[in-house]
């Protein structure tokens, strides 16, 4: 099981009231919320393995040399993220209490924790679940493997399972080509702002008639016209740089440098002294204690 954390802990904020607080009176909703949903996570479908990726940047430069406007307006100065006050330092006591219990946090400097992700699932010898709240991951998923997607969209309790059948019932595309459709379609959340004139619907017919974004570009430049639904052929064109520069931010890497990392969940805690000590400043005796008698369990 792979985590996008940074995608469940800004979920867990929301989703947890501010008025849970540390004895302290500091913000501690994110951290607590994190720790429960991980409790649930393990206890519903029990990973022998588990890796709590983290962003060690969250706005690499080969995505922003491709595309300058990605995630450009989240930016609230230099390369600093946009991020609520009250969840700025619950980051660090998050990492704290993970290395305390022993989870990894696997990360990769001028990699996302969705390229983390992609490396893991591509480098895993067995089944893979990804939970996260974002859809860019659903190109990971692989039914002969199998990769899928736990999507949080609905919430801890209510996953969606995405898998190759999920992209094609929703999307209208082959189950592994949907970074070729998002590139077409682009992600305003993002900053991608993909071929203008083409919507899903285009994007979906255009995958779907030629296969790939690949194959789509040598059609294009070859002078093809059939298959091009009316006026799309005139937008693609226009869009030829676009379309040479989006797969490089669209797709997550396969191959972004990660230390040996012991992802085995943990029985009991890595440090227990340090847990207690977070425990205590924190306030976080219930949720700690219903996570480690899932993991000791």
């Amino acid at each position: 099981m792979v985590l996008d954390t940074p995608s469940l802990y800004f979920r867990a904020f929301y989703g947890v009231p501010e008025s849970i607080t540390a004895p302290d009176g500091s913000p501690i909703n994110a951290v607590r919320g994190l720790i429960d949903m991980i409790a649930t996570l393990v206890r519903q479908h029990s990973p022998t393995e588990l890796a709590a990726t983290m962003d060690a940047d969250w706005r690499p430069a080969f995505r922003v040399a491709a595309i300058p406007t990605y995630k450009a307006h989240r930016v609230a100065h230099g390369n600093t993220e946009v991020v609520p006050d009250a969840l700025v330092p619950q980051i660090a006591v998050i990492e704290e209490v993970l290395d305390a219990l022993g989870i990894a946090r696997p990360e990769s400097p001028g990699y996302e924790a969705d390229d983390v992700i992609g490396t893991l699932t591509h480098q895993a010898s067995g089944a893979v679940d990804i939970v996260t709240g974002d859809r860019d991951l659903f190109q990971l998923v692989d039914d002969a493997r199998p990769v899928r997607v736990l999507y949080t969209a609905r919430g801890i309790r209510n996953l969606q399972i995405v898998d190759e059948a999920f992209v094609t019932a929703k999307y209208g595309v082959p189950g592994r080509a949907y970074a070729d459709f998002a590139t077409l379609r682009g992600d305003p959340s993002d900053g991608l702002p993909g071929v203008a004139g083409v919507g899903e619907k285009t994007a979906a017919a255009l995958i779907t008639r030629f296969g790939s974004l690949d194959a789509l570009i040598q059609a294009l430049d070859a002078g093809v016209t059939d298959g091009f639904p009316a006026g799309s052929r005139t937008r693609l064109a226009a869009a030829r740089d676009y379309l040479s520069a989006a797969p490089a931010v669209v797709k997550v890497a396969p191959d972004a440098p990660l230390p040996a990392t012991d992802l085995t969940l943990p029985a009991k805690p890595r440090d227990p002294e340090a847990l207690v000590r977070l425990a205590d400043r924190y306030g976080l005796d219930g949720p700690l204690n219903r996570l480690l008698d899932v993991l000791g369990g």
